[in-house]
């Protein structure tokens, strides 16, 4: 059977307005945000528009024995979302209806081609907010947060998109739906399904409804600005505050090289003489936001740093743009971006932040870190050009290393970035090669004709 029979068979099933096969819109869906990977033209892209479309798809797939690739925007960075063997790629963008919002219950009922923006900009009214905020939350979807279990700016106070997630529908291999979870806080009966889809990739199955958990909005926030001379002090600034029994609802880290590129392309005032920023906002009832405030202030100037608590919510604004500036910025640097997500115990942030240093200067290479510092979730960022064989050779070498030094830290190769192609190699150096065989068992007994996203986690 051909691809063009193929191609046919989707089109009688979902419509010719739901198939794409021109060429040049091909390529669009050819790569993510993920820097140095490999990359293939998809045979053809579909995108439906409920469940029943995407069981319709499955079932060609199988028939045709041809891979499916499923699709949120692309804004993953771990090659996630790239069809290396061709075959379809099932974009659920056109599934992005807010299905219901349950005030009383406090959860949502979404699409996963909702993005995480619009689902906040929706429960606003309602004095409730979805907490999981990635950097690209305006436009990533859910189905792909999901899928890659996000985490965000939030993450240190509020947790990661696993701890949100109450409920999925999932389209499996074998062409048949389940639905696992739903609205009730307390659910233990048998397996954890819901937690075994959220962060797979779409290689187990394609998410095709979600049920999350809501919260209600902070009544108050205060925003602050942290400078350091010393890149020590701004780690264990933060490894106190913590201590402080402070929990801030965000606390990022900015390194030299992030800050001066960030000033330079989004002009947000940033002072560029400093060796670290740290950018911390407390959140909660007005009398707790001011305790928590002062405790954070009395760490920072102990620590050796000066700061600033932005006076109104233009400044506090200004202060997070200046944050979600970071990639975008060091991208316009060189030509290549290798943007890495090495997670380590809060405790240990100052040895991984020395270390990234010594890295650089170590493989004479510039890489500017920025990241979720309370949580202990670092971007170690390489500003590179794909083109130079012999500086890409000491890239490679340069993200073995943060990675071991991670593990050896007490970390992991992922905080919030998933595996997909990039780091599939160094998943035995975490789990082991049996614990990696226990995922394979798992992958096998739910796709055992590999149809799903392969190559991808478990290559």
């Amino acid at each position: 059977m051909s691809k063009a029979q193929m191609i046919e068979e989707l089109m009688k099933a979902l419509g010719r307005e739901k198939v794409i096969t021109e060429p040049e819109d091909l390529i669009c869906y050819s790569f993510d945000a993920t820097a140095d990977m490999p990359s293939k033209l998809p045979d053809v892209v579909v995108v439906p528009g409920n469940t029943e479309e995407v069981v319709r798809i499955i079932n060609i797939a199988r028939q045709f024995k041809t891979p499916v690739y499923p699709r949120g925007s692309g804004t993953n960075l771990s090659g996630g979302t790239i069809p290396i063997q061709g075959g379809i790629v099932l974009s659920l963008q056109g599934m992005n209806r807010i299905v219901e919002i349950d005030a009383d219950n406090l959860v949502a009922l979404v699409q996963p081609g909702v993005v995480i923006q619009d689902l906040n900009n929706a429960v606003a009214s309602f004095g409730l907010i979805y907490p999981p905020d990635p950097g690209t939350v305006a436009t990533a979807t859910m189905g792909g947060s999901v899928s890659e279990c996000s985490g965000g700016l939030r993450g240190l106070k509020y947790g990661v998109t696993k701890h949100y997630v109450m409920g999925i529908e999932v389209v499996l291999a074998d062409g048949t739906t389940a639905r696992f979870g739903g609205k009730t806080v307390k659910n233990v009966t048998a397996y954890d399904m819901v937690k075994l889809f959220t962060g797979a990739e779409g290689t187990l199955g394609i998410i095709t409804e979600i049920t999350v958990k809501l919260i209600p909005a902070p009544e108050a926030k205060k925003a602050m600005l942290a400078t350091f001379d010393n890149l020590s002090d701004a780690g264990d600034s933060v490894t106190e505050i913590v201590r402080s029994k402070v929990i801030p609802a965000t606390m990022e880290i900015m390194d030299q090289v992030t800050i001066r590129t960030v000033e330079n392309f989004a002009k947000v005032g940033l002072p560029t003489d400093v060796e670290a920023v740290l950018l911390i906002e407390v959140d909660g009832i007005p009398e707790v936001v001011q305790r928590e405030a002062d405790t954070v202030i009395k760490v920072i100037e102990k620590n050796n740093g000066k700061i600033k608590v932005a006076k109104d919510d233009q400044e506090r604004d200004g202060l997070w743009a200046a944050r979600r500036a970071a990639l975008p910025a060091l991208a316009q640097v060189k030509p290549t971006t290798v943007l890495e997500d090495a997670t380590v115990p809060r405790s240990r942030l100052t040895d991984m932040l020395v270390a990234l240093q010594q890295i650089a200067k170590k493989y004479n290479l510039q890489i500017g870190t920025f990241g979720h510092a309370g949580d202990g979730n670092l971007h170690p960022t390489i500003l590179t050009d794909a083109r130079d064989t012999e500086e890409m050779k000491r890239v490679h070498q340069a993200v073995d290393e943060i990675f071991k030094v991670a593990l050896e830290l007490g970390g992991t190769i992922s905080g919030e970035h998933g595996i997909g192609m990039a780091k599939a190699k160094y998943l035995p150096l975490e789990f082991g090669e049996q614990g990696v065989e226990v995922m394979r068992k798992i992958k096998r007994a739910l796709d055992p004709e590999n149809l799903l996203n392969p190559g991808k986690m478990l290559s």
